[in-house]
């Protein structure tokens, strides 16, 4: 390498680098080997016959120069840094509109923690980048082959072993806009990443930069002068190299970091090498596009004849799904931390670098979002594009020193553009006055001036994008934002806006796909972004029904506002005729992308997040039940439905807390009404989990009563559980007895469950409701407890879910509070009361305010002679008296008298016989059984009597008849006195 130093292509620099370390730091020091090993980083990377690449991320300068050196050299492979796990879906790019990225995604993980779950890699793409140019040369050039070197998405997280990359993006801002989160918490690869490490270089750049942040200063001093038409191959080539060394030599020195970032140059050279020897192809026909960063590494595998040997560890077993997902420009911005409307205006730039170097780009056949050259178009923009591009001999191309040459050059000065300011000026006046500014032709002039001046300000011949940012926000921003947007907002989109992709039909999963067809009869654009109406009457058209279920799957399993009822609802045993939906499909294709990661239909990837919800580590009782409600709803399935419901079943037998019993109370009632309207018997899992609900709340109430971290709502709904299907318990075979025992078993100390405890006392009838407010009296009457009675309220109006019949009780308990205690006491007790009802009994309010509403009087003005029902007097029992010189009419005696109505009931019933004589007395009860023999014997053959009839011709009397059959009469009182 000496004698390279002395005799080399840069040795002229070498030796002004050297003087000047000399001049700065009074001699020979660290300065010198930082300097003098930079150049030696550019020379190895020229000399690398394997042509190197550099670029950085979504630059317009490395775009303009791929696709100008593409059309040189032609190179028959290109090689690419990117995951080679990608490859396969590269080609789905024309099927898109561009910004897209990239997915790798992997639901469940094998190999890693799964605290990591899920795990996304995402590697954005856009127009204005050189990454996008070689792909679509290399895609639609014949006999050219794409070969992508970097990394598997298995190894980003396998070299990530303390997992710094899931952190950071799980510390990503929450708040951020829907568009800046189109990447989600994905890990994004640096495709290109040009960014200092050392965070003094890079303050130190940005203040004598007069700039403000890294994007800017980059756009000033790196993509000005590369992108200008004089700036050739080589001088490019050589001063990426440059910074890359500047901000390797630079970068701390931390060793997780530089261990990664050499593994992966290790990888992509030994993957190259690999093909290098696999196909015979020659290093001198292929181009090796990778970030600058790496162009220069010092790695023993570097070069197509490098010497080390990298050993690739295999993958983990996870399995990986691939896909495109959108992407915009807030949402790079947000994953590689640029600066907000950076890429926008990068953009921007592209299309004015197009016009001012009359380079043709590579754009994919078929491309949506692009423009087609026009025939007549196309042969002069070939001749502008050949006359633009003169090709230096390649032996001579890569032994000139352009960097000396580029670094001792004084900067071009661009002159000003005034029409385009101008045109900048006007068009953020009009984009103001749009959005609520009191904008006016004065501050269009304002902007204008302000530029000029603020580019002069930061020796600027000509003011930048961000120049004029800056100027719009102080001319025209004043005191407050009157929108949504600022002006900086404001520039960003007259700049380019935040262009959003798209990805195409064609290049969706199958679930995605599916979900468009079914919604197909709505007659709707589900790509379109923004929120769109959908109106479906199924009573009209019944075809819409299944539109219907999709959506309403797709409200469970996407974010809100993905699909957002308006009108109709979806409840056990209600089904809608006619709804209407909210549906962003197109805004949210990122979350529907990621679903067909998961499952081939949206029917199976319900049922699979049900089973994940109903099976995992954190489930209890009340989330199964919402899983078997879901499946009974979305999926209407009953083999689903009767699994998870059994596995429900064994997790309330392990519970031994309380803490979710509202929600099984509420789930089971809500069950138990379907399956007994909707089914002709209950499923076997839910009579099971009635009995075992039963004895397992049974045996936690004594407990729960005085736990004190059991609430009074947990403990009510205890107890409305128990009073709820206490029938339906008792029937399948439980035993009452242990209620019973678990109400006298408790014991409770705090005023709110002693409250519930009387009410469930009352309920069970050991506790009459005259005692109940014989209690109430007493705690009125008592001044020590009367601060505490608003709890003993609270659990009266808590004990309505298991008790509803106890509301006028509630409502005579707090009008007693209010008509007995003075203003003294009454007054600093009110407000304890109704933060007490408002946070522990919100829900049952409505139906205390309806039983209150049915006993007091309507209107105000009966309200002073009102008396409550529970102070009226008792009035006796009602007696019947005859009125003087009127016998009372028995109905035995109603019956001669109106004849008719009883010779209709005669003939109704068959009785032919007719009235008896007056002058006959009428048959006793013995009489009967003689006259009616065949009666008597059917009930004594159904008591198992045994013996005949008396031959007399006298009827005996009852009791002659029970001294003769005595069986009879012992079966009769069995019978009689069984309970």
């Amino acid at each position: 390498m000496s004698g390279s130093r002395e005799n080399g292509t840069f040795a002229a620099l070498r030796g002004q680098l050297q003087d000047a370390a000399t001049a700065f730091a009074g001699g020979p020091d660290a300065l010198e080997g930082i300097l003098l090993g930079m150049v030696d980083d550019v020379d190895r990377a020229v000399r690398e016959p394997l042509e190197i690449f550099p670029v950085c991320h979504h630059s317009p300068a490395s775009a303009t120069a791929m696709a100008r050196r593409l059309r040189e050299k032609q190179p028959k492979v290109v090689y690419l840094e990117l995951c080679e796990d990608m490859a396969p879906l590269l080609t789905e790019l024309r099927n898109c509109r561009l910004p897209v990225a990239v997915q790798a995604f992997a639901g469940d993980v094998d190999g890693f923690p799964q605290d990591w779950a899920p795990l996304s890699v995402v590697a954005p793409i856009t127009e204005a980048s050189a990454e996008y140019q070689a792909i679509a040369y290399a895609l639609d050039t014949p006999g050219v082959e794409l070969v992508l070197v970097d990394r598997s998405a298995d190894h980003v997280f396998q070299w990530d072993t303390g997992g710094e990359q899931t952190e950071e993006a799980a510390a990503q801002d929450t708040d951020a806009p829907v568009e800046a989160a189109l990447h989600g918490e994905a890990v994004g690869v640096e495709l290109g990443d040009l960014r200092p490490r050392f965070a003094e270089l890079e303050e130190h750049l940005l203040r004598h930069g007069k700039v403000r942040h890294w994007s800017e200063w980059w756009h000033q001093y790196v993509e000005v002068p590369l992108g200008d038409a004089a700036a050739d191959h080589d001088t490019y080539r050589q001063v990426m190299f440059l910074i890359g060394s500047l901000f390797r030599r630079l970068a701390p020195g931390d060793g997780a970091r530089v261990r990664v970032d050499e593994d992966r140059e290790r990888y992509m050279w030994t993957r190259m090498r690999e093909h290098l020897a696999s196909t015979g192809t020659d290093p001198a026909d292929c181009l090796y596009v990778c970030g600058a960063f790496h162009a220069v590494s010092r790695v023993e595998e570097f070069g197509a004849r490098g010497t080390g040997t990298f050993p690739i560890s295999p993958r983990t077993a996870t399995t990986w799904q691939y896909g495109l997902i959108p992407s915009s420009h807030a949402a790079i911005e947000a994953q590689f931390g640029l600066a907000a409307g950076s890429v926008s205006i990068a953009s921007t730039e592209w299309a004015k670098s197009l016009k001012r170097t009359r380079v043709r780009p590579y754009r994919l056949a078929g491309q949506a979002g692009t423009k087609k050259p026009s025939a007549k178009k196309a042969p002069a923009a070939k001749a502008r594009g050949s006359q633009a591009v003169v090709p230096a001999p390649e032996s001579a191309a890569g032994d000139k020193d352009r960097l000396s040459g580029f670094l001792r050059r004084p900067p071009v000065l661009d002159g000003l553009d005034e029409a385009e300011l101008l045109g900048w000026s006007v068009d953020i006046v009009r984009a103001a006055r749009r959005n609520g500014y009191l904008a006016s032709t004065a501050d269009a002039i304002a902007v204008f001036e302000t530029s000029v001046l603020l580019a002069g300000m930061r020796d600027r011949a000509k003011p930048t994008p961000y120049d004029f940012q800056d100027a719009a926000v102080t001319c025209i921003e004043k005191d407050a934002v009157p929108g949504r947007r600022d002006v900086r907002r404001l520039v960003e989109i007259m700049m380019g806006g935040d262009r959003i992709g798209q990805v195409g039909y064609d290049a969706l999963p199958p679930l995605a796909r599916d979900v468009h067809d079914r919604l197909a009869p709505l007659g709707l654009k589900p790509q379109q972004r923004g929120v769109q109406r959908a109106l479906l009457d199924m009573a009209s058209r019944p075809e819409l029904r299944p539109c219907s279920d999709v959506l309403w799957m797709l409200r469970r399993l996407m974010p809100h506002g993905a699909a957002r009822p308006i009108m109709g609802e979806r409840r056990l045993g209600e089904r809608s005729i006619q709804e209407s939906w909210d549906l962003a499909l197109g805004t949210h294709q990122r979350t529907l992308i990621e679903l067909g990661y998961e499952g081939v239909s949206i029917e199976q990837v319900l049922e699979q997040r049900l089973r994940r919800d109903a099976y995992g580590p954190q489930a209890t009782t009340a989330t199964v039940l919402a899983a078997v409600e879901d499946a009974v709803l979305y999926l209407r399935s009953r083999r689903l439905a009767d699994e998870l419901g059994t596995h429900a079943l064994k997790l309330l037998g392990t519970e031994r807390s309380v803490d979710g019993a509202p929600e099984v109370l509420r789930r089971v009632r809500g069950l138990l009404a379907y399956y007994r309207t909707g089914e002709p018997v209950l499923p076997a899992w839910i009579e099971s989990f009635v009995k075992t609900g039963y004895a397992h709340y049974c045996t936690l109430l004594p407990v729960a009563f005085r736990d004190e971290d059991a609430t009074v709502g947990q403990v009510a709904a205890m107890l409305g559980f128990l009073f709820s299907v206490e029938s339906l318990a008792l029937s399948l075979g439980c035993d009452r007895a242990q209620l019973e025992l678990a109400v006298a078993q408790s014991h409770p100390e705090e005023p709110s469950k002693t409250a519930l405890l009387w009410a469930a006392q009352v309920q069970l009838g050991t506790l009459s409701r005259a005692e109940l407010r014989h209690r109430c009296d007493a705690l009125l009457d008592n001044p020590l407890v009367v601060p505490a009675y608003p709890r003993y309220l609270s659990g009266f109006v808590h004990a309505l879910e298991p008790v509803p019949g106890l509301a006028d009780v509630v409502v005579e308990a707090v009008s007693n509070a209010f008509g007995r205690l003075p203003d003294t006491v009454l007054l600093p007790w009110l407000p304890l009361l109704i933060t007490t009802l408002r946070a522990g009994a919100a829900e049952l309010a409505p139906l205390l305010i309806r039983e209150a509403g049915r006993i007091f009087p309507g209107r105000l003005a009966a309200l002073d002679a009102w008396i409550p029902p529970w102070r009226t007097p008792a009035a006796p029992p009602a007696t019947r008296r005859s009125l003087p010189g009127v016998p009372r009419r028995q109905g035995v005696a109603l019956l001669p008298a109106h004849p008719v109505t009883c010779d209709a009931v005669a003939e109704l019933l068959g009785c032919t016989e007719g009235w008896t004589r007056s002058d006959v007395p009428p048959a006793s009860g013995a009489g009967l059984l003689s006259v009616h023999p065949a009666a008597c014997d059917a009930v004594a053959e159904l008591l198992g009597c045994e013996g005949a009839w008396a031959a007399s011709s006298a009827a005996p009397s009852g009791a002659a008849l029970t001294t003769r059959h005595p069986a009879t009469a012992t079966a009769l009182e069995s019978l009689l006195t069984r309970p």
